[in-house]
């Protein structure tokens, strides 16, 4: 739902609530006097304004005064998956945005969604063909697993900071450390938040 006044909220909130437990939409004088609204002008202006933005409808019931609907809006679920990662390959980024539907708890303006391509982070439970979401950062603490680029290729690995240098570890034992030198390039683009697989994507 659309950002509102304390206001409008609670005035959708009140038809709304009154809708569920009588099963009809109250009037303009309920409205005013549950409110503490003065004038049934007032009630009309909120309505019209709610109406615009698409939160409230006015149903074609029998009774008018009763015809109040609270429109509820479907949260989307979704975040863009926006290619392939793996272990010492350049990141594999998708021609077209696609959608991946996720778990409601991780949608975030900040967040996105990469697949997995190879098996160096098994040992975290990361297997190829896995999906991860990602908060887009440029900082992370020691231990977090992060979308590193290391000379322009990604990584997903875990970040252990050193004195002098940075290491990119493999949870397998058949890959190696990488060691980031002063010299290399690097950069950190997000952190792992989520994982997980077999989900259904859109527009594929």
């Amino acid at each position: 739902m659309r950002e509102l006044s304390p206001k409008k909220k609670k005035f959708m909130d009140f038809i709304d609530q009154y809708n569920a437990e009588h099963g009809f939409a109250p009037t303009f004088n309920e409205i005013m006097e549950a409110l503490d609204i003065k004038s049934p002008g007032t009630v009309n202006w909120y309505v019209q304004e709610l109406e615009q933005a698409g939160l409230l409808k006015r149903t074609r019931g029998f009774n008018k005064k009763r015809a109040l609907e609270v429109v509820h809006q479907q949260v989307e679920n979704t975040l863009p998956l926006l290619g392939q990662i793996a272990a010492g390959y350049p990141l594999e980024e998708f021609e077209n945005r696609e959608e991946i539907e996720v778990p409601t708890a991780w949608i975030h303006p900040q967040n996105y969604v990469l697949k997995v391509k190879g098996n160096s982070m098994t040992d975290d439970n990361i297997q190829d063909g896995d999906f991860v979401i990602i908060r887009k950062t440029a900082t992370a603490d020691a231990g977090d697993t992060v979308v590193a680029f290391v000379n322009n290729e990604a990584t997903l690995k875990r970040y252990v900071p050193k004195n002098n240098h940075v290491e990119l570890h493999p949870r397998n034992p058949k890959f190696n450390i990488i060691h980031v030198d002063p010299e290399d390039e690097f950069r950190i683009d997000g952190i792992v938040l989520y994982v997980f697989r077999k989900y259904s994507t859109r527009k594929l």
